[in-house]
């Protein structure tokens, strides 16, 4: 993450020099994404390194969460470099400048060679953190955005119409505006504690109800504290069972749980048939407090 950092600041220089010689929105554009890509890969490592902090009484779950809050900060900056992508290609379409062709086809070359090594040095983990998928995803855009200019490029070289350098980064824009989408709805997700999309609850249940012992299951609740790290809780019905039968029924559910949809953490508590509720799904209130009594 920080060698990819370094080699993208250092290519930023060069590119925007560039864009600025050969008077190319392109590549302007394609350097201020990647310099947004520096600040991603900044803070994805920071988070990287908060998230290794212990638990301890204040934050209990650790600083798991750190790597969800960077992975939002790096989408709502590619949603505003979207943006201005937008706005400034706009005014370019009103009065095309000239743009030196060669020279945008081959810094756009290097920019690609650039963009895809250092895809390739942060795309492992990128399948199970999100934070660091937030920035692979960054750098997946400058993929695409300097296939994009190289496109501009050769269409100018061959056509002279210096209209397709605005248009190539209107669509470099739409590409970074839905990648930031992608992102951002997942991370509203997980700070909304939504059932992960890849969990069938209906599976779930079935896994429980599978259990030799187990009679019933109700308040259930499946969070993520971040992408790879999924927590539940539940209240599981029992017979009059023995602590030596029900630590069987915990340990079982805690195997399928983990084989089956990748829960590491389950917290689980086992309860006699006759104190059972009818809500699979617990309708959560806020618990106020009024000198000794307790209030649902």
């Amino acid at each position: 993450m920080a060698v990819s950092a370094l080699i993208t600041f250092a290519f930023v220089i060069f590119e925007a020099l560039a864009g600025f010689y050969s008077n190319s929105l392109a590549l302007l554009t394609d350097a201020a994404h990647n310099l947004t890509d520096v600040v991603a890969l900044a803070l994805s490592w920071f988070a990287l390194r908060l998230a290794e902090q212990p638990p301890h009484a204040g934050k209990t779950f650790g600083y798991h969460r750190v790597g969800i809050l960077a992975a939002m900060v790096n989408s709502t900056t590619l949603g505003v470099i979207a943006l201005g992508i937008f706005y400034e290609s706009y005014h370019r379409l009103q009065a095309p400048p000239p743009v030196a062709a060669d020279v945008l086809a081959a810094v756009a070359g290097a920019a690609l060679a650039v963009n895809l090594l250092t895809a390739w040095l942060v795309h492992h983990g990128s399948e199970h953190d999100l934070n660091v998928r937030s920035a692979f995803i960054h750098l997946m855009g400058d993929v695409f955005s300097t296939l994009g200019a190289i496109a501009a490029g050769i269409g100018i070289w061959f056509t002279g119409w210096t209209w397709l350098d605005p248009a190539a980064s209107i669509l470099i824009g739409l590409l970074i505006l839905w990648n930031a989408w992608i992102i951002l709805s997942e991370v509203l997700d997980i700070l909304l504690e939504s059932t992960p999309k890849d969990i069938d609850m209906d599976a779930v249940v079935r896994d429980f109800l599978g259990v030799d012992g187990v009679l019933g299951i109700h308040d259930l609740h499946v969070w993520s504290i971040s992408r790879g790290l999924r927590m539940l809780s539940a209240h599981v019905v029992t017979g009059d069972i023995t602590l030596g039968e029900g630590a069987r029924i915990q340990h079982e559910l805690h195997e399928r749980l983990a084989h089956n949809h990748g829960i590491g953490h389950a917290t689980l508590q086992l309860e006699f048939e006759r104190c059972a509720s009818e809500a699979l799904y617990c309708n959560i209130t806020a618990h106020t407090h009024h000198g000794h009594d307790h209030h649902h």
